[in-house]
């Protein structure tokens, strides 16, 4: 597909922080389109290339040779550093973007200092997004639509985060429009982690029996759909902090509602209480089959009635909660019969979409698809 020319003086000028599995697929990405990017910044957890000027060196960027030159860069990482050129970039009328590929809180927490100053911000981070309430006003720029840099007055940088629910899905662009048209939400509901989604796609089918729960755990720990830790996956903070980054879009009381973000949500932990104080994840996989008989029982009831069980998050906004916790539906639900692999699927019931919801389906994990989810933020930058 060809696309219209774009002057040399609309290049966006990108800083990448994070070159694991998602931060290669983005730079492999932006070399493979045909838009006018300028890398100026590669940056890992211990050392950086930084460039300057508007051409990017070949050397430091050409695909086949950038990991080799950020390993021999003697540039210790800074993300000082980083924001002064970028800044700089702004001052001299480029554009300029930061795309944070990690999942650092301490990056995160900067992400003010690069928006007020005229950078924009692109990101799959969800740490910023779903933290205190305080900080998120500080982000949005609440009461602060401008940027100041050198004593004058610009336009204050864009934040763009589809890729931090869903990863490629359009979940976040889909609420974004459906608000700023005019819609009203009702209920927003979904399988929101891919891990949940393997597991009880495969433990919960409808039937009775079936593999033990610790055995559908061990198994998605064994095909990496897990954190090295699965306590991490089966606490639902992912969950929580996914349906705080929703909730924070529909409206300001939302925001009220959920003062200390992802901490604020109504979330039930798959971690038996006796397992909690475990430190790290083989211990917690040797332990976890002693606790297989209660979850056994829940599957079995569920089965009676006809249901399957799903780990979901439920935003109701016309009764003003916000959970995530594990819930039996019929088998015949499109969260029992539309699911495979670690799929996510979102429900949007809105004014309009009513009495049959906007449904988004898909790959909801991978470094190839949360790539394009931050991608796609970047186009919308041209």
């Amino acid at each position: 597909m060809s696309y219209p020319a774009i002057s040399r003086h609309k290049a966006l000028h990108v800083a990448i922080v994070g070159v694991g599995l998602v931060g290669k697929e983005v730079i492999r990405q932006i070399i493979a389109i045909r838009r006018p990017f300028a890398l100026v910044a590669l940056c890992n957890s211990r050392r950086m290339i930084l460039t300057s000027g508007l051409e990017s060196s070949p050397q430091c960027f050409n695909p086949s040779s950038w990991e080799d030159a950020l390993a021999a860069s003697s540039t210790p990482a800074d993300l000082t550093l980083i924001r002064n050129a970028l800044v700089q970039l702004v001052k001299d009328g480029k554009r300029a973007v930061l795309v944070d590929n990690t999942a650092s809180e301490e990056i995160a927490s900067t992400y003010p200092q690069f928006l007020n100053a005229g950078v924009h911000v692109v990101t799959p981070n969800k740490k910023a997004f779903s933290g205190e309430g305080d900080y998120y006003l500080r982000l949005i720029g609440s009461g602060n639509d401008d940027a100041t840099v050198g004593g004058g007055v610009l336009e204050r940088g864009r934040f763009l985060n589809e890729a931090t629910v869903g990863a490629g899905l359009p979940i976040v662009s889909t609420l974004r429009d459906l608000v700023e048209t005019g819609d009203k939400i009702k209920k927003i509901e979904g399988v929101f982690s891919g891990t949940m989604s393997y597991i009880f796609n495969n433990f919960s089918t409808g039937e009775s029996g079936g593999m033990s729960f610790s055995g559908v755990v061990a198994q998605a720990k064994q095909n990496g759909y897990t954190e090295p830790n699965p306590m991490d996956d089966l606490n639902g903070a992912d969950v929580a902090r996914k349906l705080t980054i929703l909730s924070r879009m529909i409206d300001p009381s939302m925001l009220a509602l959920l003062p200390h973000g992802y901490k604020s949500v109504e979330t039930q932990s798959l971690i038996p209480p006796e397992l909690e104080s475990v430190n790290d994840g083989d211990t917690f996989m040797q332990r976890l089959p002693a606790f297989d008989t209660n979850i056994a029982k829940l599957r079995e009831e569920a089965a009676v009635e006809g249901c399957v069980l799903r780990y979901v998050g439920i935003i109701d906004v016309e009764n003003r909660t916000v959970k995530a916790r594990l819930e039996k539906y019929p088998k015949t639900h499109a969260f029992a019969t539309s699911l495979g692999g670690s799929d996510n699927i979102i429900m949007f019931h809105t004014e309009r979409y009513s009495p049959r919801p906007l449904i988004v389906q898909g790959a909801g994990a991978g470094a190839a698809v949360t790539a394009m989810g931050v991608m796609s933020d970047l186009l919308k930058l041209f």
